[in-house]
């Protein structure tokens, strides 16, 4: 499954690819899709808040982002919509999963897989027994129809058009994204994994993930994501809300490794209902310019979050990451961890927010920032806002910035471990805390991706 962002572009063929933004892409991108009317007029609207909203200033800088020389939607030739029996994928499209090794993961432990080639879903699958309990695990293109006051009730209601400019370009375009469902009382015991590959050259991927979770459920979700090294700027603006139920738990994964071509500028949300609890693991490699902010919103009395983050910025990379947390009522609490490695003179900024509303009585909070810099150039900012409206609230901040310590360095090359090993033997002890969170063969997956970023190291 591992995916090094130097991997170099394969021949696809491609039967639709749209450029050029405005009205006639966004309708044809309907077309496509089959949507209803309601689903075509939120697209409009969201193209027009599109025009009307500046390019954010606070960002890392995306002056050189040309919006009319990228492929909106593209399609590969080979797919027809998406199968659910894996002898169905077409064989170009499989030969690139089998070398990720996507498809023995699923026979080993998944509870099953979706995976989305450019702007389509191409397969889905849930294992019997979970569908048998109304699980739903649906392609969010194909979701509109089969679930449609389902999707309509909670689609873009977390996170608006009318949030920042790029919300709005995701309302109008989007395509493919898992849509999930957990029916009330269902604890499912295994993850299901969405897998997206951005393939085409100047691509952009608009996958949109609904996830709701009834009350007292339980839910683990893994996403992965890759694209090839093509010299072009491309873009990912994917979108993931999440509701949570009451006396639930939603634990969300996700490892980013885009090509560093690619500005990953994505928007995450979730809201949790009382004495239930979220859990965010990151994993963000690749990219060239990353804006990731994740938040989290606690809804109601007794409900906890944790975000826990691994960040790698080298190779020309900006890793811009912020971690949200909204405590609206009482009781509820939140820890954030961040852990983040800078090389090759490039920049690592982590933003937090923890705002706490006056009718949340006994809110915690910890937040940890923790940094290794790998040489004298690179840079690790901590930008941390925290603003607190009740006297009864409990807050604690530690954060750190340093290099590897030599001697422990010494001591391990004094042992005949090579140094690029060494290296990446200490970094993979200090980002421990956040990968044994993932199940095991998703945590050697993220090992390997960090001594793949560690061989190039500079000391």
């Amino acid at each position: 499954m591992t995916q090094n962002f130097i991997d170099l572009p394969d021949d696809i063929k491609y039967a639709v690819m749209l450029k050029w933004l405005d009205e006639n892409v966004v309708k044809r991108i309907s077309l496509e899709n089959n949507e209803p009317d309601w689903m075509l007029d939120f697209r409009l609207k969201s193209l027009k808040i599109f025009n009307e909203k500046p390019m954010p200033t606070w960002w890392p800088d995306l002056s050189d982002l040309n919006f009319q020389d990228i492929v909106f939607f593209a399609k590969p030739e080979a797919t027809d919509g998406y199968v659910w029996d894996w002898e169905d994928v077409p064989q170009e499209l499989k030969d690139k999963f089998e070398k990720l090794w996507i498809p023995e993961a699923e026979r080993k432990y998944l509870a099953w897989a979706g995976w989305q080639f450019d702007s389509e879903m191409v397969y889905h699958k849930i294992k019997d027994k979970w569908a048998e309990k109304w699980v739903i695990f649906e392609d969010m293109s194909k979701a509109i129809h089969t679930h449609s006051e389902l999707v309509k009730k909670y689609f873009m209601k977390l996170v608006p058009p009318t949030d920042h400019k790029f919300a709005a370009l995701h309302g109008a375009v989007w395509s493919g994204g898992t849509f999930i469902y957990v029916p009330k009382g269902v604890k499912l015991t295994e993850p299901l994994q969405a897998y997206f590959r951005m393939n085409t050259a100047n691509g952009w991927q608009f996958e949109h993930t609904l996830i709701i979770i009834d009350d007292d459920s339980e839910w683990n979700y893994i996403e992965w994501c890759s694209a090839p090294k093509y010299n072009k700027r491309a873009l990912h603006a994917g979108c993931v809300e999440i509701f949570v139920g009451k006396n639930s738990m939603m634990k969300y994964s996700s490892v980013e490794n885009w090509s560093t071509d690619t500005y990953n500028l994505n928007t995450k949300r979730s809201i949790i209902d009382e004495n239930s609890y979220m859990e965010w693991i990151w994993g963000q490699f690749g990219s060239w310019k990353t804006m990731l902010y994740p938040m989290t919103i606690l809804k109601w009395d007794n409900s906890k979050a944790e975000h826990l983050w691994v960040a790698f910025a080298g190779n020309w990379q900006d890793q811009d990451t912020w971690a949200k947390v909204l405590h609206m009522w009482k009781n509820t609490s939140s820890r954030i961890i961040s852990k983040s490695i800078s090389k090759s003179g490039w920049i690592n900024t982590y933003r937090w927010l923890v705002k706490i509303l006056p009718w949340a009585e006994n809110a915690v909070n910890s937040t940890q920032c923790d940094a290794i810099l790998m040489d004298e150039s690179s840079v690790s900012n901590t930008i941390p806002y925290v603003d607190c409206a009740n006297p009864t609230c409990t807050l604690a901040h530690e954060a750190s910035a340093g290099k590897i310590d030599e001697s422990i360095l010494l001591y391990l090359m004094a042992r005949w471990i090579k140094k690029d090993e060494a290296n990446a033997l200490i970094v993979n002890g200090f980002l421990s805390p956040i990968i044994k969170k993932l199940p095991l063969e998703y945590a050697w997956e993220l090992n390997r991706l960090i001594e793949l970023e560690m061989e190039w190291s500079v000391w």
